[in-house]
């Protein structure tokens, strides 16, 4: 059935009008019964914050998000869109997409009061425009949010007292929809009061008038937990308007922060050359985000971001790819070489806990180094390399380096068994998989005190 097109058909079509937080509530108890995800891509969630936020659409509360950067917080509020009816009614042309069964806006209610009110036009808007989002500043005005008298509405003849003279903000546009605000905490104390206004009284005062605007809403909001315990950055009513106040955090295990990297990486057509990362690496550098949310040198108020993993991923698989295209290989593998390249996109998320001798790269190489020791003492056991210990202390020397070609290592190690045996266990085939390997437990050695290593321009011998 073509949906209705005017308020007489919508009357006539039996349409019952519901509150955002009511739809919210349905489609998630619709979810529930069939078992389906509401937050799809979301990981590490699902025994903590995905609980607190259903119970908290189900009872009909706003949400205030409590994290540090890169904890989804924005992610989720844009999700939550989908929890929406796929479209609703609404008269056509209005600016605040008012519902023709219970309209809130003079204009509309003045049309539906007139003698042909029910020939009014009907348009139908999809859930992904009920979705309204601002980052709070400091310069936001009452005016972004809620609304201002428009100057030339008032020269047309109308009464500054008339509510036809306003020009809506953000949240009047968001009528019957979603709408997040990030960083609440920045908001100055006068735009909080009118935004609690909104969300207790339905009324705000514009130019020294009250207008009622009984808004139908559903707001979400995200803090710094500093900031939002904070009482000098947040007025308290406005906190007890929030129904849940839900703590995000970062992920806790080393699988899901592998799974967000692996989903969040921006990712080119291959051109050529196959870009492949073995699961170890993916650890290490899994591992150094884990250490660095862990290290004492590293400001743990601004917290270290998922987007460290990601974007320190993204950065080893492109030196890994531009030595392939370099040599002319088929298979680009990130090797432990490759590491140097992550320098550029952590430095940059980082913030030290004081100014001291130490640097940014310095405490960056110290967790690279026991990123790799970590992951390589849960990959091997002391004793399965112990001929390969054995062929160096006999005066084995094997180099390496991030632009040596992968047929290289495989030459100088062809005779060593106790290598060979130690990248098939890596899973390592192919040439540039096998040099990876090699690199990996080379490294790995020499972090374990049982192998030597001199570094000579960029380039790498390992000893006995």
């Amino acid at each position: 059935m073509p949906n209705p097109r005017t308020v007489r058909e919508l009357r006539q079509s039996g349409y019952r009008s519901k509150s955002v937080k009511q739809e919210l509530r349905d489609n998630l108890i619709a979810r529930l019964g069939k078992g389906e995800s509401f937050l799809p891509g979301i990981v590490g969630y699902d025994d903590t914050v995905v609980p607190q936020i259903e119970n908290a659409i189900l009872s009909g509360q706003d949400l205030v998000f409590l994290g540090e950067r890169g904890q989804a917080k924005t992610r989720i509020a844009r999700l939550l869109v989908g929890l929406l009816d796929e479209t609703v009614p609404v008269i056509a042309g209005c600016e605040v997409n008012d519902d023709p069964l219970a309209p809130i806006c003079p204009a509309c209610r003045t049309r539906l009061a007139d003698g042909d009110g029910d020939d009014t036009m009907v348009a139908w808007l999809p859930r992904d425009r009920r979705y309204a989002e601002k980052l709070a500043t400091p310069d936001i005005t009452i005016a972004d949010l809620i609304g201002e008298v428009d100057p030339i509405k008032v020269a047309e003849g109308r009464y500054l007292s008339d509510e036809l003279t306003i020009h809506y903000g953000l949240l009047p546009r968001t009528h019957r929809g979603i709408f997040a605000i990030n960083e609440l905490p920045d908001l100055a104390e006068r735009i909080q009061v009118g935004l609690l206004n909104i969300m207790e009284e339905r009324d705000v005062q514009i130019r020294g008038y009250k207008v009622r605007l009984p808004l139908d809403l559903y707001v979400v909001a995200s803090a710094n937990p500093e900031d939002y315990t904070n009482r000098g950055r947040i007025i308290t009513p406005l906190k007890d308007r929030f129904g849940s106040q839900v703590r995000t955090h970062y992920p806790k295990r080393l699988d899901h922060e592998i799974a967000i990297m692996d989903a969040e990486r921006t990712a080119f057509p291959s051109g050529g050359v196959r870009v492949t990362s073995p699961d170890y690496m993916k650890q290490i550098v899994a591992e150094l985000t884990h250490l660095a949310r862990q290290s004492s040198d590293i400001s743990q108020r601004s917290g270290v971001s998922v987007r460290v993993s990601i974007a320190n991923y993204e950065n080893l698989l492109s030196s890994a790819l531009k030595r392939a295209i370099r040599l002319g290989e088929t298979e680009a593998v990130p090797r432990v070489s490759d590491l140097g390249a992550i320098v550029a996109s952590t430095t940059g998320k980082i913030e030290l806990e004081a100014v001291g001798e130490a640097s940014d790269e310095k405490v960056l190489t110290r967790l690279v180094q026991r990123a790799v020791l970590n992951v390589f003492k849960r990959t091997f056991a002391e004793p399965e390399l112990a001929d390969v210990v054995k062929a160096f202390e006999g005066g084995l020397t094997v180099h390496a380096s991030d632009v040596m070609p992968s047929v290289d290592y495989v030459k100088q190690v062809a005779e060593l068994r106790g290598l060979r045996t130690s990248a098939t266990k890596l899973g390592a085939t192919e040439p540039a998989a096998t040099a990876a390997a090699i690199e990996f437990v080379l490294e790995g050695l020499h972090l374990t005190k049982k192998l030597n290593k001199d570094v000579q321009a960029g380039s790498f011998r390992y000893r006995g």
